[in-house]
Order: C-alpha cells, then sequence, then structure tokens
C-alpha cells in the first residue's frame, strides 16, 4: 500500500524564550500509510509537538523533505468554546469548511451516539466530563473530513482511569471510522495499545532511535503480555538514550 505521509531527514528549531537557538529535530523520517496509525513516543521536550506542526504545515522545516495530505491537529487541551453546546462545538469544523450551520449540526448530531454522548448535544462544556469532553473534540477533529488527523497527547490530561477507558474508546472509534493517525504521546503503553507502528525519539534534539511494528491484534489491553514485554523493550530503548544525559 502506498505511503500517504512521507517525512525525510528533516531537521527544524527554534528561538528559545531566552533567546538561544532550541533544535527540537534532527534528521527525522517517518512514514504512515494510509489508514496507519503511527505512534512517535519520546521523552518531554524532544520535538514531538513540533513534529505535528510540521506535517499539519504550521511551520515549514528549516531542512528535510515533507510530502503529506491535509490534515487536522487536535492539540493536547481540547479547546471547546464555552459559551457553546457540545453539537456546536463539534460541528465547528464543517462550519469553517463552509457548510451551513443546520448542516454541520446534523453531519454531528448523527455521530453522537455512536461517540457515547447522546443527549448531551445541548450540554456545555462545563457540564461534560473530561473524557466527553475529548470526545467532542476528537468528533470536531474527525468532522475536519481530512484524510490525516494528528493527534498531540490526547488524552494526557486525564486520569489513569478515564484515560485508559479513553484508549480503549478511540480504539473502537478509528476501527468504525479509519483514518491515516500520527498520534504523539509519553505513554509508552498508549502507543503500544492503540498503533500499528511506533517510532520512538530520543531526548531533544529528537531522532528516530527504534523504529517498531506493533504487529499485534486488536483489541489490545495493557494488561496483555505481549503488550507488557514491548512496553518494557522500548522503555529500555528510551533509558539506554537518557543514559548519556543523566550522566552529566
Amino acid at each position: 500500500m502506498r505511503d500517504t505521509v512521507v517525512l525525510k531527514d528533516v531537521t527544524h528549531g527554534y528561538r528559545g524564550r531566552r533567546g538561544g537557538r532550541v533544535e527540537a529535530l534532527a534528521g527525522v523520517s517517518l512514514r504512515a500509510r494510509r489508514g496507519e496509525v503511527v505512534a512517535v513516543v519520546g521523552p518531554s521536550g524532544c520535538g514531538k509537538t513540533t513534529l505535528l506542526e510540521l506535517i499539519c504545515r504550521l511551520q515549514r522545516p528549516e531542512q528535510g523533505t515533507l510530502d503529506c495530505p491535509s490534515a487536522a491537529l487536535m492539540p493536547q487541551r481540547d479547546l471547546l468554546l464555552p459559551w457553546l453546546s457540545a453539537v456546536d462545538n463539534a460541528a465547528l469544523a464543517p462550519r469553517i469548511a463552509g457548510r451551513s450551520r443546520a448542516e454541520a449540526r446534523e453531519a454531528a448530531s448523527a455521530l453522537f451516539a455512536e461517540f457515547g454522548l447522546d443527549g448531551f448535544q445541548q450540554a456545555r462544556p462545563a457540564e461534560l466530563s473530561g473524557g466527553m469532553r475529548q470526545r467532542v473534540a476528537f468528533l470536531r477533529t474527525l468532522l475536519s473530513g481530512k484524510p490525516l488527523l494528528c493527534l498531540d497527547e490526547p488524552f494526557g490530561a486525564l486520569d489513569a482511569i478515564t484515560r485508559a477507558a479513553m484508549q480503549d474508546w478511540l480504539a473502537d472509534a478509528l476501527r468504525s471510522e479509519p483514518r491515516t493517525v500520527i498520534l504523539v504521546t509519553h505513554d509508552v503503553e498508549e502507543a503500544i495499545v492503540l498503533a500499528d507502528r511506533a517510532l520512538v525519539l530520543s531526548p531533544r534534539p529528537g531522532r528516530v532511535i527504534e523504529e517498531l511494528e506493533i504487529g499485534l491484534p486488536h483489541p489490545r489491553t495493557r494488561s496483555d503480555a505481549e503488550v507488557m514485554q514491548l512496553r518494557e523493550h522500548i522503555l529500555g530503548v528510551l533509558g539506554a538514550a537518557r543514559a548519556p544525559e543523566l550522566r552529566r
């Protein structure tokens, strides 16, 4: 199957808050086939969010090449508008794309039951749980109609129990509404449970230090023996990459 996302030898940096230069990424290559979920896992500050911004064309790489379709970004925070109802928040993407308010609300409402949100169409964000807010945010991202979804730590702000439930929910949602997905996370188990393939980044500047085909059947859980084995392997790779930094 033809790759739909291709990055080759991408290097990028930016000006830090104190005026110095921050090297975010160094020679990163990434590919994703149509309908594939690729997780990018690594320590905080290794350039994961920068990578998504480059893929979404919010920044241009200083070096290297990108060949990516139009992408929708779901940031770490849900960014729901507090004065809008849940259905109107979800309908923002088709509204921005030019559809009428009635059409956009109809498209969003049709998916509320499937996303476990039926009965909460008119609720304001303050009336929703953290997990429900993330579902609305993901629905908004999905309704953009973009062939590529970039998810930036989508469940990082949730408690452990809610996060595990949302990971199961997202796996089901992606099976029913397949898209090509680049998932950024520092949660190694999340990467293994959700992704078809995982890229492990080094501490900043981020470099790909390992690429793994997950190759496990769905559904997966954190307690599966194979998931735990892969978790230990990836943690070992990350620990080895950090060892020189810790000895300084």
